[in-house]
């Protein structure tokens, strides 16, 4: 595109150097060996190279189908959260990199740091931006993007890019791209069926290429048509060639490309005008699409936020002017800037919130300074939920942890869309005539994924908490579920909300009682006696009395009858493995799915019966990116459940992988190191006793700390790779159960000068030794410790902190 070529082309051709590909040759790619277990990545081609692809011979295509339709949204302008936000006109258009060309994992990786987008009610298109000279000009999208924007109502397109001729294009492939057979275009045919296999809807045409003529512009009108009627498959088209021929953006619809539109008959579903446009260009833009009898929101108004996100300088009344209807609708390039210049995923979640919800978080309120209000100033928002069964687990698709059922099933950080849950219509909206509750997104505990949602803060008067709007009907047997957990036994001071359409901005509340300890229980609330209506918003209240109230919400739930039982997936068969150590390998799976199923969890049995947690997918294929030897076992079996869509689980499907040859031998390589502490209760309780290697040594054999923050380092020596740390709470020297250590997280880095990467996140443990798997490469590993006892006795007590590896 004008103005970002450049950045765009060197961000691809710089991070094609650091990410590791697929065993593809340049500049196209090559199928891997069908036996392999390598890591499948999204397709990409070049004109000539597409034609010779076919799903039944290309071994990554299965891992990159999407199994998830695309629902249908609706959006009630009674609820819009702004009252300057408009419904039903201007539509958005997010053109985003997830990665270069050639390196976007198919499902999903294990790294938290990813553009993990959460703001799915603001847009209506995502275009999975991407191509290059090197790599190939033809990009489909990869099937967790599609999973996530499907369930959310929004539209996904892949790209097909043809550079200009300063940065590697050349017109032979535009007329490559347009060759005909007869009547019919052969790369046309494969944009149809590459849409049609991957399950996506359409294409983003971006020609960029000087040296065409108005026949060649005319035959590109005449492909696009050609396969829109053979679809379903849409386009939009970029304003830069026009009906000459000639590169020549216009930032406008005029009589110089209108064509592209319209020729007379529908040639493309929508235009991106470049970004150069003013009011007055798109006012005869409107006007223009109007003559051809053409909606105006179908012409999406750029805006290059690459660069610098919400500090780009946009003329918002140009497109959208207060109070009037929208003029167009609005194209965002690369807002994916939110979580390239982050520090980390807490940081990008920031900036990603201020750019679609404006400065206050909170989409009524957009109130400030800048220019830049949020998308929520504008747009209205838009929801899925439309359809019972609705559950959420607030998941978004990535963390540091994942959890099932409330349990702890893997640590390490991670990202896939496939399993991100429906985020809330509303972030974040709340009502109270005293202090308002702070509602989050939290990271640190989970009923199902990485998240779960959580309210903090003073509570002194009645707080109301929109969270979805919805079009679900009440039957005689609709259920409400909510799993909810409380720092203590005792009054949640929670109600659900629900409000229907008869009168939808009044809330009917339900309480959820009391918990009886502090895990997550479920509160299954009876709904017939509203049968007949349909539930227009989900939310929460909180009314009560606390000084510091904290509740966690692990899942929301609208659902009929009992919970579906689900039929099990069957033929698990290990497509591939790929040794990648003497102790490591990676899989390709696939087995035959359940009709059933909203998504199927895989694991891996461990040697003393219990399971950890591999990875999920709606898909019935997927690439296991890491499976590690336990131990001495010469056989690991692959666990593989289909999970209902009201997360009723079925039984397991099972296959085995086979290791050959003698593990090395993991020690525990921080016995006797240099440990270092916060602090510590007592001279004989210093941190070198957490790494001695004994816990028999009477009740001072520890490491004791009463410091504010609690903190134990281990420098290893070297860097280290690690596959477990074991960790002796108090229980283990001998002393009471109640004092082991319930919530901590396990910190790691190679030298002095990196960020800590959290390895290991534990909450609500009671065991007196716990042992964390990981596979991380490290010199120095910190335990931290958020709360040390099952009480509220404030001391940390361990006896024994160890580090396994070779």
């Amino acid at each position: 595109m004008r103005r970002t070529l450049l950045p765009l082309l060197c961000g691809v051709l710089a991070a094609a150097a650091l990410v590791t590909t697929p065993a593809q040759a340049s500049p196209d790619p090559a199928p891997a060996a069908a036996g392999g277990g390598d890591q499948p990545y999204a397709s990409y081609w070049h004109p000539s190279t597409i034609l010779s692809w076919d799903p039944a011979t290309d071994p990554d295509a299965r891992f990159n189908r999407s199994r998830v339709p695309l629902r249908p949204r609706a959006s009630d302008p009674a609820l819009k959260a702004n009252a300057n936000a408009r419904a039903g006109e201007g539509r958005v258009a997010s053109l985003v990199s997830f990665g270069p060309t050639s390196g976007n994992p198919s499902q999903g990786a294990l790294d938290p740091n990813y553009y993990a987008f959460t703001h799915w009610q603001y847009v209506d298109t995502l275009v999975f931006w991407g191509g290059s000279a090197s790599e190939g000009l033809i990009l489909a999208p990869n099937a967790t993007v599609i999973d996530a924007a499907h369930r959310n109502g929004v539209k996904v397109y892949g790209t097909v890019f043809f550079p200009p001729t300063a940065y590697g294009g050349q017109i032979q492939w535009v007329r490559d791209f347009v060759t005909k057979s007869g009547s019919s275009y052969p790369v046309a045919d494969k944009l149809v069926q590459v849409a049609r296999h991957y399950g996506f809807d359409g294409w983003f045409i971006n020609q960029e290429t000087a040296g065409g003529d108005a026949a060649l512009a005319t035959e590109l009108r005449s492909l696009m048509k050609y396969a829109r009627a053979k679809g379903p498959v849409e386009f939009m088209w970029y304003d830069a060639m026009t009906e000459s021929g000639s590169v020549s953006w216009q930032d406008a619809l005029t009589t110089a490309n209108d064509a592209f539109l319209s020729d007379p008959a529908r040639v493309s579903d929508s235009m991106f005008l470049d970004f150069g446009w003013t009011a007055a260009k798109l006012s005869s833009s409107r006007d223009l699409a109007r003559s051809l009898g053409r909606d105006e929101h179908e012409l999406y108004s750029g805006i290059d936020t690459e660069a610098n996100g919400y500090n780009t300088g946009v003329p918002w009344d140009a497109v959208f002017p207060t109070g009037q209807p929208h003029v167009t609708s609005l194209g965002i390039y690369r807002p994916e800037w939110t979580w390239k210049s982050s520090t980390g995923p807490a940081d990008f979640r920031t900036k990603d919130s201020r750019f679609w919800v404006g400065a206050n978080a909170d989409p009524s309120n957009t109130s400030t300074s800048s220019a830049w209000k949020g998308l929520a100033n504008y747009i209205a928002e838009s929801t899925p939920v439309t359809a019972k069964p609705f559950v959420t687990g607030f998941n978004t698709g990535h963390g540091d942890f994942y959890n099932v059922g409330g349990v702890r099933v893997r640590g390490g950080g991670w990202n896939n869309l496939s399993v991100q849950d429906v985020p809330p219509t509303y972030q974040w909206v709340v009502s109270s005539t005293g202090t308002k509750l702070t509602p989050s997104i939290d990271y640190g505990d989970a009923y199902e994924g990485g998240s779960s949602l959580r309210l903090t803060g003073r509570l002194d008067a009645t707080n109301t908490v929109r969270l979805y709007q919805t079009r679900l009907p009440v039957a005689a047997d609709t259920k409400l579920s909510v799993v909810v957990k409380t720092p203590a036994a005792g009054a949640t001071n929670l109600k659900a909300a629900v409000a229907f359409t008869d009168a939808p901005t009044t809330f009917t509340t339900i309480d959820l009682g009391a918990t009886s300890g502090t895990g997550w229980e479920r509160k299954t609330l009876d709904l017939s006696a509203h049968a007949g209506k349909t539930i227009a918003q989900l939310g929460l209240q909180a009314a009560g009395t606390a000084a510091s109230y904290d509740v966690r919400v692990g899942q929301l739930a609208v659902y009929d009858g009992t919970v579906d039982t689900v039929a099990a997936p069957t033929g698990l068969t290990v497509l591939g493995a790929t040794d990648v150590s003497a102790t490591r390998k990676s899989l390709r799976l696939a087995w035959t799915g359940a009709e059933q199923a909203h998504h199927y969890d895989v694991y891996r049995r461990n040697p003393d019966g219990t399971r950890t947690y591999l990875g999920a997918t709606p898909n019935d294929a997927y690439f296991v990116p890491q499976l590690d030897r336990n131990g001495t076992e010469t056989t690991t079996t692959i666990e593989v459940e289909a999970v209902g869509a009201e997360y009723g689980r079925s039984a397991a499907a099972t296959a085995t992988v086979s290791w050959s040859g003698t593990p090395p031998t993991d020690t525990n390589l921080a016995l006797n190191r240099p440990a270092s502490a916060s602090g510590q209760c007592n001279a004989n309780e210093g941190p070198a006793k957490a790494v001695n290697g004994s816990v028999n040594g009477g009740n001072t054999d520890k490491w004791c700390a009463t410091s504010a923050t609690k903190w134990l380092e281990v420098d290893l020596g070297s860097a280290k790779s690690l596959s477990r740390f074991v960790v002796k709470h108090a229980q283990t020297g001998g002393e009471s159960s109640s004092w082991n250590t319930r919530d901590f997280t396990i910190q790691v880095r190679a030298t002095t000068s990196d960020a800590w990467t959290t390895a290991v996140t534990v909450t609500g443990n009671t065991a007196a030794t716990t042992t964390h798997p990981v596979t991380v490469t490290a010199r120095y590993a910190r335990l931290t410790i958020t709360k040390p006892t099952q009480n509220s006795d404030p001391a940390a007590r361990i006896y024994e902190f160890e580090a396994w590896g070779s």
